[in-house]
């Protein structure tokens, strides 16, 4: 910010210089200041200030590149425990459950839209087959996550404190769903695999496109 400010006066002090010149080289030298002072402030005001008696908290384990994308579901969360082993199994229990619960959101608004897309006589039946496997599927390919950040830290109090993310992959998910549902019985007749990934794929690019 120093080297904007000490720019806008140098370049100030020349305009005072150019005083002299013809018009058009005066309006060309203020537009040049003009840009340098928008820009400045663009900086300034890009850096928005703590309100007073307040700190900023970094989370380990969080923020842009912990969110989920149209490849990949993910989720972190924290475990504390006065056992350092149980820290972690609750941070990674506490994002299983919500990467569970994200996933059978998703695939929820897939089965609707799908459902809803194409002409079915037994489509009841249908939708409720599909929350059944719901519950199948995410509980197979749960056992698939990968932990793609881990923190450990003590607390002042002595106590152990696990930061983790995991994800899972979307095509790993699509995968599972078509082998199950291919094989079912009640839904082979009607399903249509590259129908179903379309939608599947539609609706993982808007969770990419809302973080």
């Amino acid at each position: 910010m120093v080297i904007w400010v000490g720019l806008i006066i140098a370049l100030v002090k020349l305009l005072n210089q150019l005083s002299q010149l013809n018009m058009k080289k005066l309006m060309n030298v203020s537009f040049v200041v003009m840009i340098a002072a928008t820009v400045w402030i663009s900086g300034c005001k890009s850096k928005e200030k703590i309100p007073a008696g307040e700190k900023e908290v970094t989370v380990p384990c969080s923020g842009p590149d912990f969110f989920t994308t149209k490849d990949v579901f993910r989720a972190n969360s924290i475990g504390e425990s006065m056992d350092q082993v149980t820290s972690k199994k609750k941070a990674l229990t506490n994002a299983r459950n919500e990467l569970a619960q994200a996933i059978n959101t998703t695939v929820k608004t897939v089965t609707d839209n799908y459902t809803n897309s194409r002409e079915m006589n037994r489509k009841e039946e249908l939708e409720q087959r599909f929350e059944s496997l719901n519950r199948e599927v995410v509980d197979q390919t749960l056992s698939g996550v990968r932990t793609i950040c881990e923190k450990l830290v003590q607390t002042k109090d002595g106590n152990y404190k696990t930061y983790v993310a995991i994800e899972l992959s979307a095509a790993d998910l699509v995968a599972k769903y078509n082998e199950r549902l291919s094989k079912d019985e009640r839904l082979k007749i009607d399903y249509d695999y590259e129908k179903f990934k379309d939608t599947f794929d539609k609706e993982m690019e808007k969770m990419g496109t809302k973080n």
